[in-house]
């Protein structure tokens, strides 16, 4: 009887110990990362001050804005902006140099650190491979600033080494720096040398986390390197291929003001004039701050739709989009 009257106690006990409220699912992990949550807070706090906090400015974009009478004062003009830029006989040769930059950059750049990263990849020498890696990594640290300098000493009509070295082959000069046909090479090239060896960071590591047993079992199929290359390592980095691909559809209208702005001249522009070089110049050098506003909101809006559609065919055509 002392026995059952125990186990009715302890079950009781059990019973009050269930209905005893517990903390949330929620307030229990953040209690359990609070730590990792705290790291989180200097890159939460640097993203809501410099990129939440100002995109109340894109309100410029619908007014008549006049910095004497105040941000508030200024007459309201709603789409008017939006519509002298589209009947600007300019819009459509920005149009056409942005999207013709960002096309060759998503040819000619995108693809190079994949393949320079599969080259890597099949170096076998650790030492000669780690030295390779920090030489092609150097050029992303250079200024770019230093990168025209070094483009107009090497390609300038006046003694440079590429243009000395043409003419002695050739008997006459080319002018790199001048010329309409020469100036979206150029870009391309110099990004090419500064950023390829950065880019294949993020595909190295991909690398590193495909199956070796894969590789011993096609090796046993009789598969060469090229077969191993296709069917093994490709599909493998797929995924990170397709999420930068998206990301970098974000910025497919982001031509690099500096770069641009360096390397464009008085004979070059016609076709080095991009949305963000016109936006500088309306907006810091002609004072037009409403006008380069709705320029440059209407050049994020493209790329938010760039981004939302390239990640709804990623994931129409089976793959995993960034959201």
């Amino acid at each position: 009887m002392a026995k059952t009257t125990r186990s009715d106690s302890l079950a009781a006990q059990g019973q009050a110990a269930v209905k005893v409220p517990s903390k949330s699912p929620l307030l229990a992990k953040l209690s359990r990362d609070k730590y990792l949550l705290l790291l989180c807070v200097p890159g939460l706090l640097y993203f809501f001050i410099f990129k939440y906090v100002p995109m109340w400015g894109v309100l410029l974009a619908f007014k008549n804005y006049q910095p004497f009478i105040g941000f508030f004062d200024s007459e309201w003009v709603g789409f008017a902006n939006f519509q002298q830029f589209f009947q600007d006989p300019i819009f459509f040769k920005l149009v056409r140099n942005t999207l013709l930059l960002g096309l060759y950059d998503l040819v000619f750049f995108f693809p190079a650190p994949i393949l320079l990263s599969l080259l890597l990849n099949e170096v076998r020498i650790s030492l000669y491979k780690r030295f390779i890696q920090t030489i092609i990594y150097v050029p992303h640290f250079i200024s770019m600033v230093i990168l025209a300098s070094i483009s107009y000493l090497l390609l300038t009509t006046e003694g440079g080494a590429v243009n000395e070295m043409v003419f002695s082959l050739t008997g006459y000069r080319i002018d790199f720096l001048t010329s309409e046909n020469w100036f979206r090479p150029l870009i391309i090239t110099q990004n090419l040398w500064k950023e390829v060896g950065w880019g294949t960071i993020i595909f190295l590591a991909a690398l590193a986390g495909v199956d070796q047993e894969q590789y011993e079992a096609a090796i046993v199929d009789g598969a060469n390197r090229f077969r191993q290359v296709w069917h093994i390592t490709l599909p493998a980095i797929r995924g990170t291929i397709i999420v930068l691909l998206i990301l970098r559809m974000g910025n497919f209208l982001d031509r690099g003001f500096e770069q641009v702005l360096l390397m464009s001249n008085a004979l070059n522009r016609p076709v080095a004039e991009v949305f963000d070089t016109y936006v500088y110049t309306l907006g810091i050098t002609q004072g037009a701050f409403s006008y380069s506003t709705a320029v440059g909101l209407f050049k994020a809006i493209i790329g938010i739709i760039l981004v939302f559609t390239s990640n709804y065919l990623a994931k129409r055509s089976g793959h995993s989009g960034i959201f």
